[in-house]
């Protein structure tokens, strides 16, 4: 029912659709003939040109320079990893079919991404996650593409593990942890364009699944291009595909399927290994106790993970 609804609201709350509409209906009024209706088409008119340049002299990447800042891409990669989970959406399913070809979108790089984790780690497990996205004619899921396009692509899909029935993020992560079934401890890396990270991630979150973000696929340079000549249907695309996001954040916090309104990277503590108040203790001076002074006023020694006691200072003894 969510899934249907969510397709209802954005073809009707789409901004170009939005847009349109704004035109159509002033465009009658002028035709009423009423006065003040006449007024009021006038005034829809204009403000549908008001909007048009705005989307066409705001700088590229305005609206999704924050989004896709969120994670930025990890320094360092941990030397070996359990998994990749990598999330559909890189195929234009309807096109593939019709051509008999797999055709890749403007989301490529998250194939690319597959291709490179893939390589580096080969005894990793690959997840690829997408079924399709369409109302009417599911019968072709983008799953199912992926093999013959990483055998184009000289790659291979034996290890490829393929999840073909989610429709959207929500069931990627849950469909996806199903097939997997991923243990406490696992390292997984989470694959998706930039723009999408944050939502994907609280997904996963929400899910019990920690993973570690590997945004690919950007729009934008990170901040607004003021330099970047006018465009319409560069700022219509891109507002688009932002205001999907935005709204599918508010949305997915709301339906419980979000570990937060809007998901960033784990405080460094969070995601560490906990370390036992023994393990603490060993790694203390002879004849310091744990939460004891150290040799300046400013620190004092680490107290064990979970304990509710916090120090004064740094705590350069503390493990994990």
């Amino acid at each position: 029912m969510e899934f249907v609804l969510s397709k209802a609201l954005w073809t009707a709350f789409n901004p170009g659709h939005l847009l349109l509409a704004l035109g159509f209906v002033g465009l009658v009024g002028l035709f009423m003939r009423s006065r003040r209706l006449r007024r009021a088409g006038r005034w829809l008119l204009a403000s549908m040109v008001v909007a048009m340049g705005g989307l066409a002299v705001l700088p590229a990447g305005f609206w999704l320079s924050p989004l896709e800042s969120r994670f930025p891409p990890p320094n360092n990669l941990p030397a070996g990893v359990d998994g990749v989970i990598v999330l559909g959406g890189a195929l234009d399913v309807k096109r593939s079919h019709r051509r008999g070809r797999p055709e890749l979108n403007e989301a490529a790089d998250r194939v690319i991404g597959l291709l490179e984790l893939a390589r580096r780690y080969p005894e990793a497990r690959v997840v690829f996650t997408g079924g399709t996205a369409a109302l009417l004619d599911d019968r072709h899921r983008e799953a199912d593409l992926i093999p013959n396009l990483l055998d184009r692509m000289g790659g291979t899909a034996d290890r490829l593990v393929l999840e073909r029935d989610s429709r959207n993020t929500h069931e990627n992560a849950v469909f996806s942890k199903a097939l997997a079934g991923p243990r406490p401890g696992e390292t997984w890396i989470l694959v998706t364009s930039a723009f999408h990270m944050p939502r994907a991630v609280g997904v996963f979150r929400r899910g019990g699944w920690e993973v570690i973000p590997y945004p690919v696929d950007y729009r934008s340079i990170g901040r607004p291009d003021w330099t970047s000549p006018p465009d319409l249907v560069r700022g219509l695309a891109e507002v688009s595909l932002a205001a999907k996001e935005w709204v599918g954040l508010i949305a997915y916090r709301l339906l419980g399927w979000s570990s937060s309104l809007f998901p960033g990277p784990r405080p460094r503590n969070d995601v560490a290994a906990p370390a036992s108040r023994r393990t603490v203790a060993a790694a203390l001076p002879d004849g310091h106790a744990c939460g004891t002074r150290g040799p300046s006023r400013q620190e004092t020694w680490g107290c064990g993970v979970g304990e509710n006691r916090r120090s004064r200072g740094r705590t350069p003894y503390l493990l994990g």
